[in-house]
């Protein structure tokens, strides 16, 4: 068994989130078509992606662990993605204000040599303060987060914006559920305190 582990994925946040356990990775782009489909709940979208992404990485190396990842923000029953510009990114925090957030991150590993596939779908519950326009914008002002599902860092001052976090792993909020992760390197084999 090979100690090689992959991350499926160009994210900086992920790779700075896995880079937490203190082991040697390699990181790869799984370049794959992230479309929702029809009729597809948030929870299984991002499973699939994850499988996806963690199969797409391991056509590209010959043995290994490799990990894939997906996150998606709902608020209301919908998917929120990532603002991209100020307007919309206020849109979407004057529409969090006093509610309640749900982000959903799907997890696969995927073990190259034994063709052995794990995925979970870990939930995360992000409650917002009641926010004015005011503090909105200074917000976005400060930190720019136009390319983050929901319009904020919980790692930065996206933190001011909330009342309670509520979830198993804080780290599963920025897109790498840690906790679940460790578990499923140890079902192959793979012990990051060894």
């Amino acid at each position: 068994m090979t100690d090689k582990i992959i991350l499926a994925s160009t994210s900086p946040y992920r790779k700075q989130l896995l880079a937490k356990l203190d082991f040697a990775f390699s990181t790869c782009s799984p370049n794959i078509d992230e479309a929702h489909r029809q009729h597809e709940a948030p929870q299984d979208l991002v499973i699939r992606l994850a499988k996806e992404k963690a199969l797409a990485g391991a056509a590209q190396f010959k043995e290994g662990l490799v990990i894939g990842s997906d996150q998606v923000a709902v608020i209301g029953g919908n998917i929120i993605g990532k603002p991209l510009n100020h307007e919309n990114a206020i849109k979407q925090l004057m529409a969090c204000s006093g509610k309640v957030i749900t982000f959903y991150t799907g997890l696969a590993l995927y073990n190259i040599s034994t063709q052995h596939s794990q995925s979970v779908c870990e939930t995360f519950n992000v409650h917002f303060k009641t926010l004015n326009l005011k503090q909105v914008e200074s917000y976005l002002t400060r930190e720019q987060p136009y390319y983050c599902a929901g319009s904020f860092k919980c790692e930065g001052l996206g933190i001011a914006l909330f009342e309670r976090l509520e979830g198993k792993d804080p780290n599963t909020l920025v897109g790498l559920p840690l906790i679940t992760l460790t578990e499923m390197l140890a079902n192959q084999g793979f012990d990051v305190l060894a």
